[in-house]
């Protein structure tokens, strides 16, 4: 089995079960967090929306510095509306399925590098690094329904049924 037979349909289920997290984001609460030491829900759901842009910066690019030393250049776009989470979702998650559709298990078993300060912190090859990263989005989704929970929302059935969505998806 080639690499991106695996990651492909990992990368629909994962992409799937954001949606339905995403759909229950109530509206207002964007600055809204459970604790000073947390980040705010439109943080957490933007990050949710667009981590699929993570695997595509991990094809396309060799490393990246999440510190670099004159500061950092990714700015996230506020998004208030469920739908637009949705539609951010839906963008970054084709533009991975293209990207996978079209490069080789060679170039995902080169080596992809994260720095910080110009440092490594951590290197291994492109399709470890892409697993990592959906191993990540999976944890920052969880802690999304943590949000939704005590914000009183519907928490979806993402690996099986919850206490508001009995369906075995």
């Amino acid at each position: 089995m080639k690499l991106t037979e695996f990651l492909l349909p990992e990368l629909d289920r994962e992409v799937n079960r954001s949606r339905w997290a995403l759909q229950e984001i109530p509206e207002g609460k964007y600055d809204w967090k459970p604790h000073e030491k947390s980040m705010i829900l439109g943080y957490l759901a933007n990050m949710v929306a667009t981590m699929p842009a993570w695997i595509a910066m991990q094809i396309k690019q060799d490393e990246l510095d999440i510190a670099p030393a004159d500061g950092p250049r990714m700015e996230q776009k506020r998004m208030d509306k469920s739908a637009e989470l949705i539609g951010a979702l839906d963008k970054t998650a084709a533009d991975v399925r293209s990207l996978l559709q079209q490069i080789s298990d060679e170039h995902l078993m080169t080596p992809w590098r994260l720095l910080a300060r110009g440092k490594v912190v951590l290197e291994s090859p492109r399709y470890i690094m892409i697993q990592d990263t959906i191993n990540h989005w999976a944890h920052h989704r969880g802690q999304l329904t943590v949000y939704l929970r005590l914000l009183g929302a519907k928490v979806p059935a993402l690996y099986g049924p919850s206490a508001d969505d009995n369906q075995f998806r």
